[in-house]
């Protein structure tokens, strides 16, 4: 009987990998009943942990207190602006409308309208743009905004009051210079100084409309309110207990390039164990640690390698696979290789091209978003198409 032999990724443990291996138990017997699927779970001893009880980590068993309420609102703000520029004019296109009620006359939309038509910055915003590394961005960062619908939107809440109006549309003009200075490889020093983005903000407000003192900004108001639930389930808990959370995936790869033969050797048992012929079903990081254990060693019962969303091509590629340098083709030894990869799946690469006639490749679609789709091979019968004729 052929053995399947599941191996896992990064940050798995125990719980879902028993899940994972239920599910692909299902997927192969229902197809192929003369199969026998073995574990091979890694992580569970050999995985990352705190040796010294988070020792190295500041405030571990503290609580992070939420700081103030305003400060916290901004942060999560430019968080979104990094990604969407345009963002807080999409917000404020939700603000009740207030104002003038008298159609045919001027509107307060109006005023800025006619300042931003003509915009040239004064000499004191260009010394700022220029120090802040935008000044080439700035001039087409105000026509995208200035010509998109979530500013026209937006424009039709302004009221008497423009200061808060105004300055959501310079975040939006500094945040889209930024954002287009990042897509030309610009790395500019406003990308990480906050206090000069903020002034180069300010600055930029104070062209379009005079300051005003004693009102709160709308925008971080709201922000402030649907930040009261993170700031109780997320930012006030234990520092410990986020990184226990979150470190377990980055971990596990630090630990792989220092202490990696622990884990081929996990590997190499498993194998040793399981009645031949062998197939290596592997998923991300475990597809790593396969493909250096078969190039390392001629393990003659493996007949097919399985990777799924593996990264050991393009770590050849950049000459990082601990076990073959670029430029040396796999060994004779080396078993058939079928590689699976989702193109929405960022963690996925192909082999095909960087290890010729000795690689195929097989592309999937998920139809998850990245990262959701570096996990979601499992269910996808397409996965399940490209393995089961695989099979020895």
């Amino acid at each position: 009987m052929t053995s399947i032999i599941f191996i896992h990724g990064t940050g798995v443990r125990k719980a879902e990998y028993n899940e994972t291996l239920k599910l692909i138990e299902q997927k192969l017997l229902s197809q192929r009943s003369d199969l026998i699927v073995l574990p091979c779970l890694w992580g569970e001893t050999l995985g990352i942990k705190l040796n010294a009880q988070g020792a190295s980590i500041p405030l571990y068993d503290a609580t992070l207190a939420l700081g103030d309420k305003e400060e916290d609102a901004a942060i999560i703000l430019w968080q979104q602006l990094y990604r969407d520029p345009l963002y807080e004019l999409r917000v404020l296109s939700l603000k009740p409308v207030e104002g003038s009620n008298n159609p045919f006359g001027e509107q307060p939309s109006d005023r800025i309208q006619s300042v931003l038509a003509t915009y040239n910055p004064t000499p004191e915003l260009q010394t700022q743009l220029a120090a802040a590394g935008i000044t080439e961005e700035f001039t087409p960062a105000l026509a995208k905004v200035t010509h998109s619908e979530p500013y026209n939107l937006a424009l039709l809440t302004a009221a008497d009051s423009l200061y808060d109006l105004c300055l959501a549309i310079s975040r939006a003009i500094i945040a889209q210079a930024m954002f287009d200075s990042q897509e030309e490889d610009k790395y500019r020093l406003i990308l990480t100084d906050a206090e000069l983005r903020d002034r180069l903000v300010e600055s930029l407000t104070l062209t379009l409309t005079e300051p005003e003192l004693g009102l709160g900004n709308w925008t971080l108001q709201k922000i402030s309110q649907l930040a009261q639930p993170i700031g109780t389930n997320w930012v006030k808990r234990r520092r410990g207990a986020i990184t226990n959370s979150v470190s377990l995936m980055p971990g596990d790869i630090l630990l792989y390039q220092a202490r990696g033969e622990q884990i081929r050797a996990f590997i190499r048992e498993t194998i040793a164990n399981a009645e031949p012929p062998v197939v290596l079903l592997c998923h991300s990081l475990g597809g790593i640690a396969c493909v250096d254990l078969l190039v390392k060693e001629e393990l003659p019962q493996v007949e097919l390698l399985i990777t799924v969303g593996s990264q050991a091509p393009f770590l050849y590629e950049i000459n990082a696979l601990p076990s073959l340098e670029f430029g040396q083709p796999l060994p004779a030894h080396f078993p058939q290789w079928l590689n699976i990869y989702d193109l929405r799946d960022f963690l996925s690469y192909i082999g095909a091209k960087v290890f010729p006639n000795q690689v195929e490749d097989e592309k999937v679609d998920n139809k998850q978003p990245f990262p959701q789709a570096h996990g979601a091979y499992w269910t996808n019968n397409a996965t399940w198409k490209a393995i089961i004729p695989k099979l020895p």
